[in-house]
């Protein structure tokens, strides 16, 4: 008899995930097959499930990219992992390998890149089929649930911050301070940064100075860019903005110093417009910033694992998955859900 698993699984785009009972796969040359322990849920999955990109996901497919668990089973020739070992199955799911990008260690932006729980399936059932090159290998000391925020919001927020070349004793400026932020301003003060802190919710900022930020601004309040600048000493070197808003793009372009970076990790529909005349003449760079590479993934997990960064974590079974999600989409989780496979 085939043995079964839990999954949630989008069958129809806006209508929700069905949690059904499927067949465990089973790894063919040069896959693995990793046991769920944990899956954090993104803002990305949002998207997913409600097919809002242009290049959609194929009906139907498990969501859920940052999926944690103990390898359980090789396929023929694999030699990355062995059975036993904790990894994580990221956002990029593979790559070619042989590309210019990939070449240059840019293996996120590869034309023929597969995604987890996109164009590949994903963390939302109790066992993943994962390419071994790419997972993420989890240190000994993180707990599946310590790390599973850490393989897309972490390594997103701390590439990110890598990507304004701010150097130690620079300001960052980091607008957003939610599930992304909150990690963006723990890596930033582990690099040796200024941290100014920007939100519109002033129990996210209070949180922000307990993390170490050494200033913080109500994107709301009269005067928000100015007060940025002035308390920076002439706007961020660099700026980072999580905030899926427009509005959060338009004032981050404004706080930043002339000659510093502004990069974008938030995705918010729409498009917004540059101010042509300040980008040019204060030379402020707009860049935008996707996930991070295997580099960057070892390197952000290696700050939590030495308790440098630490994410704010929810517990939930898979059954709530659905709840979590309309939650999600109403704003009203404060930092990370983790689905807790202890518990389905």
């Amino acid at each position: 008899m085939t043995k079964k698993m839990q999954a949630a699984v989008v069958e129809q785009f806006g209508e929700g995930l069905v949690l059904k009972e499927m067949d465990i796969p089973t790894p063919g040359p040069g896959q693995i097959l990793v046991k769920t322990e944990a899956c954090g849920v993104c803002h990305t999955d949002l998207h997913a499930e409600a097919g809002d990109w242009p290049v959609k996901p194929s009906l139907p497919f498990i969501p859920g990219h940052e999926g944690i668990g103990i390898v359980v089973a090789l396929g023929e020739g694999v030699t990355a992992v062995k059975e036993g070992d904790r990894v994580g199955v990221p956002w990029l799911y593979s790559a070619c390998g042989h590309c210019e990008h990939c070449l240059a260690a840019w293996e996120t932006v590869c034309g023929e890149a597969e995604f987890g729980g996109y164009t590949k399936n994903g963390g939302f059932a109790e066992y993943i089929l994962a390419n071994p090159n790419y997972v993420a290998h989890i240190p000994a000391g993180l707990s599946a649930t310590e790390a599973a925020p850490l393989i897309c919001a972490g390594i997103t927020t701390y590439k990110g911050l890598k990507e304004t070349k701010a150097h130690p004793g620079d300001w960052v400026v980091i607008s957003g301070i939610g599930g992304l932020g909150h990690l963006a301003v723990q890596y930033a003060k582990a690099m040796g940064l200024h941290v100014c802190a920007v939100d519109i919710d002033d129990k996210k900022l209070e949180h922000a100075t307990q993390l170490g930020a050494d200033a913080v601004v109500n994107a709301k309040q009269e005067g928000a860019i100015e007060a940025v600048v002035k308390a920076t000493g002439g706007g961020g070197h660099g700026v980072l903005i999580t905030a899926p808003s427009l509005i959060a793009f338009n004032q981050g372009v404004a706080m930043t110093r002339k000659r510093g970076i502004c990069v974008l990790v938030g995705l918010p529909p729409g498009e917004f417009p540059v101010p042509l005349f300040d980008v040019v003449a204060n030379c402020v760079t707009i860049r935008g910033s996707f996930v991070g590479t295997r580099q960057d993934m070892a390197e952000a997990l290696a700050f939590a694992a030495e308790g440098k960064v630490k994410a704010d974590i929810e517990l939930q079974p898979l059954s709530a998955i659905n709840d979590v999600f309309k939650r999600l989409e109403n704003g009203d989780v404060p930092s990370r859900v983790v689905i807790d496979f202890a518990t389905i």
